[in-house]
C-alpha cells in the first residue's frame, strides 16, 4: 500500500517537519497539477527524501534501513541476483538463521519478494530504504577491476615493452609478445574479470596517452581499467592469436572466435576488431555456454508482462518481438522462450546472424 496524501499531511502537521502554510500550498499544488503530495514537497526542498521515506516506512508500519552504514558480505549479496537486483530495486543486506532482510523501494512488488523466497528458501522480511542508499549497494555488484584485480594487472602491466623499446620488427615479433606471460595474464584476468561481473561485451578502445577497458553490462558500457597505451600492441595481438586471426593486418576489420573455459564457466567470445587513428580497436561479445538457460523469471519477467509471454508461447501462430540495445538480453530472452517450447514432439529451427550461440 501507498501513503495516501493525507495521510502524510496529517502526520506532517503532527510532527512539525514542514510549516501549515508551506503544506497547505503543497497540498493545492499537488491537487491542481495531479501529483503526489510527497513529489511536490520534495520538489519545493520543504523535506528531503531519507525523512520522506522515514515517515512513509513508519506510517506503513516496514522498518527503514540506511543501506549506506550497511557493510553487506558479498554471500548475502548474491542471495539476489544481480539482474533482479537492478530492475527491482532491492537487495539482501542481512541474514539471521532462515530469516533475510532485505531493502528495497517498493513495498508493494509482493511478486519479487516471492520469487527471492522461493529461490532462497528463507523467510523474506522487507525493509525500506532511499534511492542513493540503493544505488551505494548496486555497486557494491560491479566492483572496479582495480578493487579485484589491480594488483595483478599493475604488475603484469609493468612486465610488457612495447616492441619499439625491443628493437624488434613489429611484423615479425607480434606472436613473440602475444606469448609473453604478462600480456597473456592481462587478457586472462579481463576476460575472466569481465564474466564475474556478468558483461556481455568487453570493449579496448586507444585514447590519446591511455587504453579503456569496458564492459557492457546490462546494456551499459562501463568503464573497467585504463591501461598504459604502450600495452596496446600485446594485448591486441593476445586476442588475434586466440582468435586465429591475422597477426600483421591492421587496416582491415577483422573477426574471429574462441573459447574461455573454467570449473565455473564456458564461454564463448566472438571477436571484432577495428582499425582506428593510431591502433586497433576490440569488441569481445561474451556468449555462455552452460547447459542451463535462464527461466523466465531469472530474467526479471514479473506478474502480467510474464503472463502475456506465456499467453503467447501457448499460441499455435504469432509473432513476438524482442528489443533492445547492444547486449540487453535480446539472444538470451528468445532462447528462454523456445526452452519453454523445446518438448519432444515439437522441431525448432532459426534464423540468426550472427549465430551467437553454438
Amino acid at each position: 500500500m501507498k501513503v495516501e496524501n493525507q495521510q502524510l499531511k496529517a502526520f506532517l502537521l503532527d510532527s512539525g517537519l514542514v510549516k501549515k502554510k508551506d503544506l497547505d500550498a503543497a497540498d493545492k499544488k499537488a491537487a491542481k497539477t495531479k501529483k503526489r503530495l510527497s513529489d511536490v514537497l520534495l520538489a519545493g526542498g520543504f523535506i528531503s527524501e531519507e525523512e520522506l521515506i522515514k515517515m512513509e516506512a513508519y506510517i506503513l508500519g516496514i522498518p527503514f534501513v540506511n543501506l549506506i552504514e550497511e557493510k553487506i558480505p558479498s554471500e548475502i549479496l548474491k542471495l539476489i541476483p544481480e539482474p533482479i537486483a537492478r530492475s527491482h530495486n532491492i537487495v539482501a543486506f542481512r541474514k539471521k538463521g532462515q530469516e533475510l532482510e532485505v531493502a528495497m523501494l517498493d513495498p508493494e512488488d509482493l511478486a519479487t519478494i516471492d520469487f527471492i523466497r522461493k529461490k532462497s528458501n528463507l523467510k523474506i522480511l522487507p525493509r525500506l530504504t532511499t534511492p542513493e542508499g540503493m544505488k551505494q549497494v548496486l555497486r557494491q555488484y560491479s566492483k572496479t577491476l582495480e578493487a579485484e584485480f589491480g594488483d595483478i594487472i599493475k604488475k603484469d602491466v609493468g612486465g610488457i615493452k612495447s616492441l619499439r623499446d625491443k628493437g624488434l620488427d613489429e611484423g615479425k615479433n607480434l606472436k613473440k609478445t602475444a606469448e609473453e606471460l604478462p600480456v597473456i595474464r592481462i587478457v586472462d584476468t579481463l576476460l575472466k574479470h569481465a564474466i564475474l561481473q556478468r558483461a556481455s561485451d568487453i570493449h579496448i578502445e586507444l585514447t590519446e596517452r591511455e587504453v579503456l577497458v569496458r564492459y557492457r553490462i546490462d546494456g551499459v558500457l562501463r568503464d573497467a581499467m585504463v591501461l598504459p597505451r604502450h600495452a596496446t600492441s600485446g594485448i591486441v595481438a593476445r586476442i588475434k592469436v586466440l582468435a586465429n586471426l591475422k597477426l600483421d593486418e591492421h587496416r582491415l576489420p577483422q573477426d574471429g572466435r574462441f573459447k574461455v573455459e573454467a570449473e565455473e564457466y564456458k564461454y564463448s567470445v566472438r571477436v571484432s576488431i577495428l582499425p582506428v587513428f593510431g591502433g586497433e580497436k576490440v569488441v569481445m561479445r561474451l556468449l555462455s555456454e552452460t547447459a542451463d538457460a535462464f527461466t523466465l523469471e531469472e530474467l526479471g519477467l514479473r506478474g502480467l508482462a510474464l503472463e502475456v509471454i506465456q499467453d503467447g508461447l501457448k499460441r499455435p501462430v504469432g509473432m513476438i518481438l524482442v528489443t533492445g540495445p547492444t547486449g540487453s538480453g535480446k539472444t538470451t530472452t528468445l532462447y528462454s522462450m523456445m526452452e519453454i517450447l523445446n518438448t519432444p514432439e515439437v522441431n525448432i529451427s532459426t534464423v540468426e546472424d550472427p549465430i551467437e550461440y553454438r
